[in-house]
């Protein structure tokens, strides 16, 4: 896969903390996030979940009513519902926070890569659109956006997904599932349009950011010897990511995350998930107008 060129990275005002809220689904093990600009009363939500009970087939938004609820209690004002990619393991709860609160759904732009290749293995044909058009903003690489005083930047980091974006925040980073924690690595990289390669260098551009820049996280597990953790910072990532600390060579990142992607399992929501996060977190519908998750045979072989 050829790495496309990229936007220079900003300066990063480290002077900048923006206030981080963290809202755990120990189910998926993803972490949301309720980020506010300390000087205003403005705020963004990352990587909302919306429950999904897959054999009763229903939906449920605990998660995403705990976090309305912080943000009115608060009196914090919403203006952006970011998505840092088309996630495979849990379904999003933007538009039903959108409804609730208002603010702007963005994602990245590589959304049209990924609506066109699952459009195709769930044959949504031509009422499908695949222009991205089901979100209010698509990031391209070093794309600015404003959170109160805030001037945040989207940066391309695919690997994982095509339509990854790290989104910087005065000294905070937030990556989705490009980097995990030092001690559990890096994404996979074996989801039609990952690239193991291509993954290295993203997770080396995220990397040359100054030691001090926080990094949140949209996953992580737990282990026999710690509890759920979500921060780290790009001089702990740097030191002692498992995968890619400084030292490892881009060969031996390839040959170390293919060897493991081939163990790995699909995700249990993965299904569902594709077809109601490239709509922007709308669950598809058959003629009759009711919610409907196709599930196509085979077609992740």
């Amino acid at each position: 896969m050829t790495e496309p060129a990229k936007q220079p990275l900003p300066d990063v005002d480290l002077t900048v903390s923006p206030e981080v809220t963290s809202f755990l689904d120990p189910v998926t093990g993803t972490i949301s996030y309720i980020v506010k600009d300390p000087a205003t009363d403005a705020c963004a939500v990352i990587d909302a979940v919306m429950e999904f009970d897959v054999v009763a087939g229903r939906l449920a938004f605990d998660l995403a009513q705990s976090m309305v609820d912080y943000i009115t209690a608060h009196a914090y004002r919403l203006e952006w519902i970011i998505e840092t990619h088309v996630h495979a393991d849990h379904l999003s709860a933007a538009p039903w926070i959108q409804q609730k609160l208002g603010g702007k759904i963005g994602i990245g732009a590589g959304i049209r890569e990924v609506q066109e290749l699952f459009g195709k293995v769930f044959n949504e044909g031509t009422d499908f659109q695949r222009d991205g058009s089901q979100f209010d903003q698509l990031f391209n690489d070093g794309d600015t956006w404003q959170l109160g005083a805030i001037t945040a930047t989207a940066i391309h980091t695919p690997g994982h997904t095509p339509a990854c974006m790290t989104h910087l925040l005065g000294d905070s980073a937030f990556v989705g599932d490009t980097l995990f924690m030092p001690d559990t690595g890096t994404g996979r990289a074996d989801f039609p349009g990952g690239d193991a390669r291509t993954l290295y260098h993203s997770m080396r551009r995220i990397l040359s950011l100054p030691e001090e820049t926080r990094v949140f996280m949209c996953h992580d597990y737990g282990n026999d010897s710690r509890d759920v953790a979500y921060e780290s910072t790009v001089g702990e990532q740097r030191r002692s990511n498992v995968h890619i600390h400084d030292g490892v060579t881009e060969d031996e990142f390839v040959a170390l995350r293919e060897e493991k992607d081939r163990k790995l399992s699909l995700p249990r929501l993965i299904i569902p998930s594709l077809q109601v996060n490239m709509r922007a977190g709308e669950v598809p519908e058959d003629a009759s107008g009711n919610p409907v998750i196709k599930i196509p045979v085979n077609a992740f072989n």
